[in-house]
């Protein structure tokens, strides 16, 4: 599992390792069953606080990433097909719509962001 904390950004330390996590479990690189680094060994290999760590990992198993079995460990947890084929809609939608805001604010009309978005799509 890799996981990168950077301390220039506005995003605390604790949403960046939750959204690295979400991210991996989304993507399948973490699948069903895998075993999380305990709290103690990752709050070390990012030379964070523990809290930090654990904060992190209460809001994944909250949203149901994740699932902790006492003195075992924390584990990626089922995901239904159909939660993560929205939860990719949802990462698609946002960065689509910030480039639409950016398209906007530069005076691009849509018909030509709509034959790049294609192009890009094809490239593929």
């Amino acid at each position: 599992m890799d996981i990168v904390i950077t301390n220039t950004g506005d995003e605390p330390i604790y949403e960046q390792i939750k959204q690295q996590i979400k991210s991996q479990i989304i993507a399948g690189s973490l699948k069903e069953g895998d075993l999380l680094p305990s709290i103690r060994r990752l709050a070390a290999e990012l030379q964070i606080s523990v809290i930090t760590t654990k904060r992190a990992y209460d809001d994944l198993e909250h949203e149901g990433f994740v699932e902790t079995a006492v003195g075992r460990g924390t584990y990626v947890a089922r995901q239904r097909e159909e939660f993560l084929h929205e939860k990719k809609l949802k990462i698609v939608e946002t960065q689509l719509a910030q480039a639409v805001k950016q398209a906007k604010e530069f005076g691009l009309p849509q018909k030509e962001v709509a034959s790049m978005l294609k192009l890009l799509f094809e490239e593929e």
